[in-house]
């Protein structure tokens, strides 16, 4: 076949270099009506029905392309089979793009000959080039084209097949910042089928269906179709389901398990929402993959830096595209591309200290955040409740992966970075600040505080958790105040409505921090222009007010918390957190190394960032600071912030916060803990707090209060 078109491509050549460049053949002048298979419209000559056929074919249109084969070709050939012979060789091919040229046509009475270049660009051999010559036929007045599978591409011919040999490259590790692994290559059992061995199909396609989760239509198409003396593999399974299943694997003839490196997590999970998982390609992501290069039934990134970083951990597929015969004899290697080797990603966390800190958190609806006050570096994020990712690499954890997909809270959702809430007293942090900055106030500035705030009329008092008498503005934060934060808040309102929400955005809250690899949400600082937008009605004071002391339509996120804290820790540098360290060198590709990125700097003067800080030391150690219960013999002195958040609905408890950074006189963590509805940031978030401080410095772990400790919840 390959010889005759090399033989007519050249008769081509000669004929045109003989006689120029020739005109287009005339149509037939009295075309008769055809009997049968008419298409409608099409065109009446060779060089028409060539080109419409070859740009149906770049265009995969297979319903046109059949339509304008002969009439013999048609009987013998059914439309579907056409169709699914072209959709399996350009799958097989990982074709991208196709691409056809009409070089020439030489009529001689009813057949004619067609010249074409024909190229295929793929995803994982590169461009695939050749020239062809179609034949067409006149028919009942009609141009035809003659043949079927050399149409799809040369040497097809009528039972010939593609076959690529994917080489894919062993998935690269995730480590912690010294190198300990957190996402690795373990034992994964691949299942395969040797067609020939089949004893009982049926009972092969059970066994497989129950071992893969795949319906048995799906693993019968894994084998059908290639040479029955080659392994054909199905799927991967855990090596722990390949070992409870021996004897099925075993005694069941026609089927083959083969062992290779895996996916597993450390330990039972570990920075699950950091790290994320695998698992297999879905329907809907299929075509996608596939245009990558990828077979289809590897595993691949579905969340975390398992799904961002895809590129770098998978490495570039490779593969060998060869032309086989029925007897599964191989006629030529079409193409051949080398895979490159995947590259290990390097996080900032602590393997170690994440664990504890999880740990700490336990099943608990909440978060914890610890960032490098001096790089924003993220050294601990956990989310509650939490779960073992190990149990998304095979179908034989579907009862425990079904218990995880239905628990009410939500252990997939990712609070540290995509729950959002309203900080309590925290946002007095950014209210002083403001107040300092912008309404002339100081340190000492005088407040009276009788346990109660009518700022805005007897009809809406507000109340404090306390009658602090005279108090000065440094203290109020020390003491978490609420009548002097509402004042304080109606005093910047007057001045500006925009006043306060522009400096909660200056201190990075309701706003994306930027994090890489890992998704999360803005959450919302209120202003005027949001409400109306939103509730078409004005701002008020009492927005304000409400604002001033974290509560109203406030919703934050503990990593944007724990940014702030860092950057009131390092004197007002605002950092974008980040949690990959580097991206290991490949071939010709450099090592990839992320750091410290400055993005903002917080609106407040050194000496008043002094101001607020003193008073966040004063909350773990003055005799009226909020936490100073918490923190009693402490050898790390803290400082920080106590935060009671309300939330609505009925009797609902409200959310528990404490952020802060250590050690207060040279910081070198930030740090932010949220338990929802749990109750007052001092009874719960704040000896979480130290705990985590403890973990850190590894200093013993002191026991939580009985008013701190979890109540028992269904675990995921």
């Amino acid at each position: 076949m390959m010889n005759r078109i090399r033989w007519l491509w050249l008769v081509f050549v000669l004929l045109l270099a003989a006689c120029g460049n020739p005109g287009p053949a005339s149509p037939d002048p009295t075309p008769s009506p055809a009997a049968t298979l008419t298409p409608t419209p099409i065109p009446e000559t060779p060089e028409t029905v060539a080109a419409a056929f070859l740009t149906a074919w770049e265009q995969g249109d297979t319903d046109r392309m059949y339509a304008l084969l002969s009439p013999a070709v048609q009987a013998a050939l059914s439309p579907e089979t056409f169709a699914a012979r072209y959709r399996s060789s350009v799958q097989t091919a990982t074709v991208l793009t196709a691409t056809a040229t009409l070089q020439a046509v030489l009529q001689d009475g009813l057949r004619a000959q067609a010249a074409a270049h024909l190229s295929w660009e793929t995803a994982l051999v590169g461009t695939l080039v050749t020239d062809t010559v179609i034949s067409l036929v006149a028919q009942g007045g009609h141009w035809w084209v003659e043949g079927s599978g050399d149409l799809i591409w040369p040497g097809l011919g009528e039972a010939n097949y593609f076959y690529m040999d994917h080489k894919i490259p062993a998935r690269a590790n995730i480590y912690d910042r010294d190198g300990l692994a957190l996402a690795a290559e373990g034992k994964i059992v691949t299942v395969g089928v040797v067609p020939e061995r089949i004893k009982d199909e049926g009972g092969v396609l059970s066994v497989l269906s129950h071992l893969t989760g795949l319906a048995p239509e799906q693993v019968r198409a894994r084998y059908t179709g290639r040479p029955t003396s080659w392994w054909s593999p199905v799927a991967d399974i855990p090596a722990q389901v390949a070992v409870d299943n021996a004897d099925l694997l075993l005694n069941t003839p026609g089927i083959e398990a083969r062992e290779k490196p895996g996916r597993v997590y450390w330990g039972d999970g570990i920075a699950l929402h950091i790290v994320g998982w695998v698992g297999l390609i879905s329907a809907e992501e299929a075509e996608t993959y596939r245009r990558m290069g990828y077979r289809g039934d590897e595993w691949v990134g579905v969340a975390g830096l398992e799904k961002w970083g895809e590129p770098y951990l998978a490495g570039r597929h490779g593969g060998t595209l060869y032309l086989m015969a029925p007897n599964g004899q191989t006629i030529a290697v079409l193409a051949r591309q080398d895979a490159a080797p995947s590259r290990a990603i390097y996080t900032t966390l602590n393997r170690e200290f994440q664990q504890r800190v999880e740990s700490l958190l336990g099943d608990r609806r909440g978060a914890i955040v610890v960032l490098d006050v001096h790089t924003g570096a993220v050294l601990a994020m956990a989310s509650g409740p939490t779960f073992n990712q190990n149990i998304f690499i095979g179908p034989g954890s579907a009862p425990e992966r079904a218990a995880v997909l239905s628990h009410p809270d939500r252990p997939l959702f990712n609070r540290a970075t995509q729950g959002t809430y309203p900080t309590g007293s925290v946002f007095k942090i950014v209210t002083m600040a403001a107040g300092l900055e912008r309404a002339g106030l100081s340190a000492t500035s005088p407040f009276f505080c009788p346990g109660f705030w009518e700022g805005l009329g007897a009809a809406y008092r507000k109340a404090c958790w306390k009658a602090h008498g005279n108090i000065t503005l440094k203290d109020a934060l020390t003491a978490s105040c609420n009548t002097t934060f509402y004042t304080v808040g109606q005093m910047l309102d007057r001045i500006d409505s925009d006043l306060l929400p522009a400096f909660g955005r200056a201190f990075g809250l309701g706003l994306p921090t930027g994090l890489i690899g890992v998704p999360e949400v803005s959450g919302l600082i209120p202003d005027p222009t949001w409400k109306q937008a939103t509730y078409g009605i004005p701002w008020t004071p009492g927005d304000a007010v409400n604002l001033a002391i974290g509560q109203g339509d406030l919703l934050v996120t503990p990593l944007q918390i724990a940014r702030m804290m860092a950057a009131v820790a390092n004197g007002g540098t605002l950092y974008r957190p980040y949690v990959v360290a580097r991206i290991a060198a490949g071939v010709n590709e450099p090592e990839v190394v992320f750091g410290p990125q400055v993005v903002g700097t917080l609106p407040v003067s050194p000496e008043n960032l002094a101001v607020i800080r003193e008073a966040l030391f004063g909350v773990t150690t003055a005799p009226i600071g909020t936490a100073t219960h918490r923190f009693l013999g402490m050898s790390i002195p803290v400082a920080g912030k106590t935060g009671t958040a309300e939330t609505p609905g009925i009797n609902a408890q409200p959310h528990s916060w404490f952020v802060g950074y250590a050690p207060a006189d040279n910081p070198q963590i930030a740090f932010a803990v949220v338990v929802e509805n749990a109750g007052e940031g001092s009874t719960v978030a704040a000896p979480m707090a130290r705990q985590v401080v403890e973990a850190y410095f590894g200093l013993p772990i002191t026991p939580l209060p009985a008013e701190a400790l979890p109540t028992p919840t269904p675990g995921p």
